[in-house]
């Protein structure tokens, strides 16, 4: 005799809450999931994660997919659940800022600002910098016009603005930004985007493609000449992460890119793990009416559009994720939300993404590039949701001393270093560095 529908349903759903209950990790059973196909009662087979990663973080990873994916019918809320990424090291090796800032160079695209005065291009430019960047570039181009860095007579102009761009010094050694906050800009990192000022978000993505595509075609280990120096001169997508977006979007989560790089390149670069513009959390210029950039930045938060002073960056990337993803507006932007509104997973390699991992609910991965706040914070898992994966091209060796965790892993907001502290402000002893 045929066993009812509905008694075959309750019958799998008790089995289910009983796995939960005895904490297992399988999925739901399949006869109660119909997302993968659509028609209800159809199997679902939740989206499997390939080879290629540290440890068990590949079961780790699969766990959180078979948790929160849409093969569940039992967790809380069928809302999809969130995962967020950081960018440059984490999804692809280096940085796209970086050759998008080369290419911008090398073809003579940055353009000379307002006045000849350099300081109208960041509010954090020390007179130093300024002075040194006018006396290298200001005669070489009227103001608004693109400055000749990719000649040979604009040789000194492009390695004045790599040498502020890349160590935040003129190349006398002088310090070249002031005055910011260190836990919500960077603005060494603001000024690419800054940069940009006269073009459209367009023709940022038309240059940004093209680097992509010079990046992209180099051989593993490359070098471009910029200006009279050398710089790195190749990208790669990494396949696990690649691989790890996939499966996150076919099991049902709401996938997000925010970076500490300009908005339009980001764009460009994401399209290729198939992540569109609207899931992108860049840096942001203000725009004219007639579309072009301006040297500002938009705000989050508290801070209003133009004061430049918050950016996708550590607490930065705090509010700005809570607004773009989960909505939330004005200062309260700035702060820990209930759990139900943030992201159940993030991914990122950098100091830079420590408050965004910290608020993920469910799993937080790192990708070790040895930065210390970031591996303190992930070797101590105090609270057992973060796994470290060395990086998937060229991993770095062993770091052979501890991260100084308990005296100067963490940066304050006047550039103080101090000790690095969890939640309950116990402080975090030293950790030694063990997956490399």
């Amino acid at each position: 005799m045929a066993v009812p529908v509905r008694r075959l349903r309750a019958a799998a759903a008790a089995a289910a809450a009983a796995a939960l209950a005895a904490g297992t990790l399988a999925a739901a059973p399949a006869a109660q999931a119909s997302t993968a196909s659509g028609r209800p009662g159809a199997p679902c087979t939740a989206p499997r994660i390939a080879a290629g990663w540290y440890g068990d973080n590949q079961a780790r990873l699969q766990q959180l997919i078979d948790t929160h994916g849409a093969c569940n019918p039992y967790r809380p809320s069928r809302a999809k659940p969130v995962a967020v990424f950081d960018w440059d090291n984490t999804v692809v090796k280096n940085d796209v800022g970086d050759a998008t800032m080369y290419w911008l160079l090398r073809n003579s695209r940055i353009r000379q600002p307002a006045a000849g005065d350099w300081t109208t291009s960041s509010r954090h430019l020390t007179p130093a910098a300024a002075t040194a960047l006018a006396a290298a570039c200001g005669p070489l181009a009227a103001p608004g016009t693109p400055l000749p860095t990719g000649t040979p007579e604009g040789t000194g102009c492009a390695d004045e603005i790599a040498a502020v761009y890349g160590t935040a010094a003129t190349r006398a050694g002088a310090a070249a930004f002031a005055g910011w906050d260190h836990r919500t800009t960077e603005p060494a990192y603001a000024w690419l985007p800054q940069l940009m000022q006269g073009w459209t978000a367009a023709e940022i993505r038309g240059f940004a493609a093209a680097a992509r595509t010079e990046n992209l075609a180099a051989p593993t280990g490359a070098k471009q000449q910029v200006g009279s120096g050398t710089a790195t001169g190749w990208v790669r997508y990494y396949d696990q992460q690649k691989d790890l977006i996939t499966a996150l979007q076919k099991a049902g989560f709401d996938v997000w890119i925010s970076s500490a790089s300009p908005q339009p390149v980001v764009e460009v670069w994401a399209a290729g793990v198939g992540i569109g513009a609207d899931h992108v959390i860049g840096i942001r210029n203000t725009t004219t009416r007639s579309g072009t950039l301006t040297s500002h930045l938009q705000g989050c938060g508290s801070v209003r559009d133009g004061a430049d002073t918050m950016i996708t960056y550590i607490d930065g990337k705090r509010c700005w994720i809570n607004q773009e993803v989960f909505g939330v507006r004005g200062p309260a932007a700035e702060k820990v939300q209930p759990a139900a509104r943030r992201q159940v997973f993030a991914a990122g390699d950098s100091d830079t993404d420590v408050s965004f991992l910290r608020d993920a609910t469910a799993l937080r991965l790192v990708v070790n590039r040895n930065k210390n706040e970031l591996m303190c914070r992930a070797y101590d898992n105090s609270d057992g949701k973060w796994i470290v994966n060395p990086m998937f091209i060229e991993p770095k060796k062993q770091k052979t001393t501890p991260y100084p965790c308990s005296t100067t892993g963490y940066t304050d907001r006047d550039g103080t270093a101090g000790p690095v502290r969890r939640g309950d402000t116990s402080v975090i002893p030293d950790q030694r560095d063990s997956v490399y």
